[in-house]
């Protein structure tokens, strides 16, 4: 279980880290993903997720930067996670994010990625 769970945490860094790479952040998701963004704008599928987010890259979002702080896992089976993350946008935004994992062939992949606003208190 220690192996899974540092497993996770390094999908969880890599996902911050490749946040501006296409082809490796996409790499980290399950081919059919289903992937919720700040702003609610739902996509369906690793190739659906790959053409939005090269096309996002070509915008002013893409000075839009993130940082993941992971405060939790849950295993819901063996190859089934949870985890709870707060994502802090460099614009002062903060988010709830979670991803449902799933262990494929000994890989952690995001199955699903949902980020909710949470309110400035």
């Amino acid at each position: 279980m220690n192996a899974d769970i540092e497993a996770i945490e390094q999908v969880v860094r890599d996902a911050e880290e490749l946040q501006s790479d296409v082809d490796g952040f996409t790499g980290l998701l399950t081919d059919e993903v289903s992937l919720i963004n700040f702003t609610g704008i739902r996509l369906r599928g690793r190739d659906q997720v790959r053409k939005v987010m090269a096309q996002a890259l070509r915008t002013p979002l893409k000075d839009v930067l993130t940082k993941n702080e992971l405060l939790d896992i849950t295993f819901l089976r063996p190859d089934v996670a949870l985890a709870a993350l707060t994502k802090h946008v460099n614009d002062g935004r903060t988010g709830a994010l979670t991803f449902v994992l799933v262990k494929d062939e000994g890989a952690w992949r995001i199955a699903l990625a949902q980020t909710t606003p949470v309110a400035a208190a």
